[in-house]
């Protein structure tokens, strides 16, 4: 596990920008893995709505246990688990929470402000690193604020307290900064330049491409629920298509690859 650890690590130092796939269950996982991604990571939302869940702190901490053990198991590469806000408002809890992801094999993880206090995370955050140093392993803890996504600022107020709140997640102990929502070009820079750690932005319309990301200063990109609302919008179009007619041939149409994706679990 450590040198998937220090491996994960690197792709945050460069020099190629870490395009960042995000898989909500092994077989999305094990697929991702061939198509040649670096790393994977979770979505809390994927995971969530693969086991009837609605993201924001709904799933029980055990399910999210699981599949991450469960990816470990199929991919030989690093994983990140999307550990929303720790499910728990207990800097301890969390650190007894993170302990279970980084014993089923994962060696990053994302945690969140969203509208609680940053002075709470950043006690998370030293919670977390407790927990991984006790593990030994080299755990990348990225921080993510919540200050686009959830509109708590605009402009230069937004940067403001990004780059406020980026100073007090690194004294805590955090390994990089996650600022989901900016796709500003001219903010971006300002926030790749000042925040002292690895900036790690989400896939959003608007957002500039991988070679323009990197020209900003940008060290990471992660599609977030992209890869799972783009399968579960085959998977509608598909039914819809199935239910009203029944034709199997559409089926076959459907799927453009026609991979043996048995074969990736022998």
């Amino acid at each position: 596990m450590s040198t998937h650890a220090e491996t994960f690590r690197s792709l945050h130092a460069g020099p190629d920008l870490l395009i960042l796939p995000n898989a909500w269950d092994a077989g999305s996982a094990r697929v991702i893995e061939t198509l040649g991604a670096k790393a994977v990571a979770t979505t809390s939302a994927g995971v969530c709505w693969s086991h009837g869940y609605a993201d924001g702190h709904h799933l029980p901490v055990e399910f999210l246990v699981t599949t991450v053990r469960e990816i470990t198991r199929v991919i030989s590469i690093p994983l990140s688990c999307d550990f929303e806000g720790g499910y728990a408002d207990d800097p301890a809890t969390v650190g007894e929470n993170v302990a279970k992801v980084i014993d089923a094999g994962a060696v990053g993880v994302n945690i969140e402000d969203g509208l609680e206090s940053p002075e709470l995370l950043a006690a998370k955050i030293e919670a977390v690193r407790r927990a991984a140093d006790r593990a030994g392993v080299p755990l990348f803890i990225n921080a993510r604020t919540d200050i686009y996504l959830k509109r708590i600022a605009e402009g230069e107020a937004a940067v403001a307290e990004v780059l406020r709140r980026a100073a007090l997640y690194k004294a805590a102990g955090a390994d990089g900064l996650f600022a989901p929502g900016i796709v500003v070009p001219e903010e971006i820079i300002l926030v790749a330049a000042d925040c002292g750690l690895p900036l790690n932005v989400m896939a959003r319309p608007g957002l500039p491409d991988g070679p323009k990301l990197q020209h900003l200063g940008v060290r990471r990109i992660s599609s977030a629920t992209g890869l799972g609302r783009a399968a579960l919008a085959a998977l509608n179009a598909a039914t819809v298509h199935f239910l009203a007619t029944g034709d199997s041939d559409a089926l076959a149409r459907a799927d453009t690859v026609g991979g043996d994706y048995n074969k990736l679990f022998r």
